[in-house]
């Protein structure tokens, strides 16, 4: 099975095989959306369109705000 970091092209976090990363909490949409500055709607739509890495548990999307981290520094190694 195939982690979400490594399904999206992004570095492992963690150390060696037998070391799993430390556990990381996922947060809500309001607050990584307040982390990335944009409103929560847009977040969520990009989320939908898988844009933005997100899981979705019933009816709330979660996020990790390492990997959303990660997917802005990306997003803007692009802008002019």
């Amino acid at each position: 099975m195939q982690s979400i970091a490594k399904g999206l092209g992004m570095k492992e976090r963690g150390g060696e095989i037998g070391n799993p990363p430390p556990p990381e909490e996922s947060v809500d949409s309001r607050t990584a959306a307040a982390f990335l500055r944009i409103h929560p709607k847009t977040l969520e739509r990009r989320a939908r369109k898988g844009q933005i890495p997100a899981m979705k548990f019933g009816k709330e999307w979660q996020y990790l705000l390492s990997l959303l981290s990660e997917w802005a520094r990306r997003a803007n190694e692009f802008e002019p």
